[in-house]
């Protein structure tokens, strides 16, 4: 499945690809889409003013905002009669953000879901285990379209029922597998009290993705089953996973497919684009997308791309591993905190469980940290030492409170909340 014509493009003839399909995007957003013209006018640009990929920082940013106010489907290109499927987030403020797709759209999520899938180790012929979550989240029959197209027969487990997941690996013997990092943990825990460790499964790749993972969560979820795991990342308002994956030979930065999704990082307060190697925002352009095309989508992803050295032949950009994301960051008491470095921490004790919640809440003038973290045994000494290594390493007072095993929540295919902020409530 890997493409020499695509992935390794020249580099110029790439860029020029890119030129020319933000053009003919501009172009569509501003005949079909009065919300899209209406933000255009408002920043005094036209789809003329694209000459080169540099123009493109003059045009507006999309933020999610946008697609909830113009709910349901106020950002689409083609009349309903084109559409072929809908997905949308989960409205957890409000309304949800609906996201639609053309026949050609369709095609476009299968093509970037078999190259990640491709990427992370699968091959044709392989048995896929796909613990997404099926539904109007689209990571379930995202990555679920991209397996048929590589070739895979797929078990479409969906996302929950722990046991019966566990009995589908030990029977079906699958050799890939897809699921949250958080949610391979627990499976992991499950096998175990099975008395099934790595060499009495059948799984050799993982596809994690979903939520930001410490680079320990890898080691951790390579040692409890057995594979070999690498990141995809996605997002529904750009079509759903699929925009980027690690190759399984690197494991060291995701690679854009950077012929459908331009790539930008800007400074998360001033919008200003910053070179390859500086962490910022991410944002991205579904550029080949027909129905519902995304013009800069603000991902509120924080994140760097990486310099053009790897060993795969691949010509288009990697991105670094989120960092965290610029609507998590916790600022706590002037010093910026991001949960993966919390959990990177707690993964590099292994004394605990790599399960935990954040808590935040004020006493008086004073915001505080609460880390609820999972530990066989609890002991005054083991609580400390967490929250000296804490101070060290990422520069915060925390205070932290040891729970039982399993009493902390988990995923179950979705994504995990891992922060509860409570510095509003009175």
């Amino acid at each position: 499945m890997f493409q020499p014509d695509r992935e390794a493009m020249p580099i110029p003839a790439l860029r020029t690809l890119q030129l020319r399909q933000l053009q003919a995007m501009l172009e569509r957003q501003h005949e079909h889409v009065p919300a899209y013209r209406e933000k255009f006018r408002a920043a005094g640009v036209t789809p003329g003013d694209l000459t080169s990929l540099a123009d493109l920082s003059r045009f507006p940013f999309t933020r999610k905002a946008d697609l909830r106010d113009h709910y349901p489907l106020g950002l689409s290109c083609v009349p309903r009669t084109e559409l072929r499927r809908i997905h949308a987030s989960s409205g957890t403020s409000g309304k949800p953000t609906v996201v639609a797709y053309d026949e050609h759209d369709l095609g476009i999520f299968e093509e970037v879901v078999a190259r990640s899938l491709y990427a992370a180790g699968a091959r044709p012929g392989m048995v896929f285990h796909n613990a997404y979550g099926y539904g109007l989240f689209t990571g379930g029959l995202g990555t679920h379209g991209g397996a048929a197209r590589l070739g895979l027969c797929t078990v479409p487990v969906s996302g929950g029922g722990t046991e019966r997941q566990v009995q589908l690996i030990e029977d079906l013997q699958p050799e890939v597998i897809a699921c949250t990092p958080s949610y391979a943990l627990v499976l992991g825990e499950a096998l175990a009290r099975r008395g099934l460790g790595p060499d009495d499964i059948s799984l050799k790749s993982a596809v994690l993705g979903a939520e930001p993972w410490a680079e320990k969560t890898r080691a951790e979820v390579q040692a409890a089953l057995g594979v070999r795991a690498t990141n995809i990342y996605g997002l529904s308002e750009l079509i759903g996973p699929g925009v980027s994956n690690e190759d399984v030979t690197e494991q060291r930065g995701s690679y854009l497919w950077e012929d459908h999704f331009y790539p930008e990082i800007v400074h998360p307060e001033t919008g200003e684009v910053l070179p390859d190697g500086e962490l910022g925002v991410l944002i991205l352009t579904s550029m080949s997308r027909r129905a519902m095309p995304i013009l800069r989508y603000w991902t509120g992803d924080i994140t760097r791309l990486l310099p053009e050295d790897n060993t795969t032949g691949r010509t288009m950009r990697r991105m670094d591993a989120i960092q965290g994301r610029s609507d998590d960051l916790i600022i706590l008491r002037g010093v910026n905190v991001y949960p993966t470095q919390l959990e990177a921490v707690l993964v590099g004790l292994g004394q605990v469980s790599p399960h935990y919640h954040v808590v935040l809440s004020r006493s008086g003038l004073l915001d505080e940290l609460t880390l609820r973290v999972e530990a066989a045994e609890a002991s005054a000494v083991l609580r400390h030492e967490i929250e000296r290594q804490i101070k060290v390493i990422v520069g915060v007072t925390v205070r932290c409170e040891l729970c039982d095993p399993g009493s902390l929540p988990r995923s179950e295919g979705g994504k995990l909340r891992r922060v509860t902020d409570l510095r509003g409530e009175r």
